[in-house]
């Protein structure tokens, strides 16, 4: 594989129209050459259900026609990275995330809705369905990042201090949530201090992988802190952002599109990563002055 020296927006466009889905495809319309709003709204209510959720394959790796948690967390950051918000469609996530709320508050990683349909190895129900920390923190960051109201989320905020409260050993994966929830909700003296708590399992190398060059499926700072202004942003210092967003510059393949570190399981999942990956990629290096 040859890597490209700099990131090059033309031929990531080449690789968007050539490789991806019809919603990145508006999704780097709409963040890079201008284009409107609602074509990406569109192109999110597809994907949605008549029982408010969102399903359909939006997020590759769960292929089921049903509404997932994690699918709609997808629905609700494309909207809101593409600024391309629509409150019916984010008020009917939430009627549905209501429905199907444990107890407890928030929302289950994944609904067992997933049974019998193709997805990956780790779409599993957990067998209390108990709160997720990535799925909730991830739909409560969205959703407080735009200042929405809604009697799901007053819940889900109460029961992601719960967790946030109770955490013992997290791995990468719930601390995204965690760390998508603190950057965002209201109280933000509250936020500080949790995130203070937290900040010692960032630096676990099991958590984040400070070497840019790391192996396997591992986890960069970008992914805890995307863009300046973020939480974690001092935690891990300007040289070790500068590293990570030169590596990620680097990392765009010789097909103009960027790819993932995870198991790829299927190659529609693979090649639908990508394309949601390569926009991702720009956005990224564009927040952090690299475009």
């Amino acid at each position: 594989m040859v890597l490209m020296n700099k990131p090059d927006i033309e031929a990531a466009r080449s690789f968007i129209a050539a490789n991806a889905r019809v919603i990145d495809r508006r999704r780097f319309e709409r963040m890079f050459e201008d284009g409107a709003a609602s074509p990406v709204r569109d192109a999110v209510a597809a994907y949605r259900n008549a029982d408010g959720g969102f399903g359909n394959g939006l997020e590759p790796d769960c292929r089921a026609p049903g509404s997932q948690p994690g699918t709609v967390a997808v629905a609700l950051r494309i909207m809101d990275e593409a600024d391309a918000w629509d409150i019916s469609l984010v008020t009917g996530a939430c009627d549905w995330l209501a429905s199907v709320e444990p107890t407890g508050g928030g929302t289950s990683f994944v609904e067992p809705t997933v049974d019998g349909w193709p997805h990956a190895p780790w779409w599993v129900p957990q067998p209390d369905q108990s709160p997720s920390p990535i799925a909730t923190g991830m739909l409560t960051g969205t959703l407080h990042a735009r200042g929405f109201a809604h009697p799901w989320l007053d819940r889900a905020t109460d029961a992601m201090w719960t967790m946030i409260d109770g955490l013992a050993e997290p791995g990468p994966y719930d601390m995204l949530g965690v760390v998508a929830f603190l950057q965002y909700v209201p109280d933000r003296d509250r936020a500080k201090a949790a995130f203070g708590q937290i900040s010692k399992v960032l630096l676990n190398p099991d958590v984040v992988a400070l070497d840019p060059e790391a192996p396997g499926e591992v986890h960069s700072p970008l992914e805890y802190a995307p863009a300046p202004g973020w939480l974690a942003r001092e935690l891990f210092g300007t040289r070790v952002i500068d590293a990570h967003l030169d590596h990620l510059a680097r990392s765009q393949r010789d097909d103009g599109g960027w790819t993932f570190n995870w198991l790829a399981w299927s190659p529609a999942a693979e090649r639908e990563w990508r394309g949601f990956l390569t926009v991702d990629a720009l956005r990224v290096l564009r927040a952090n002055g690299r475009l």
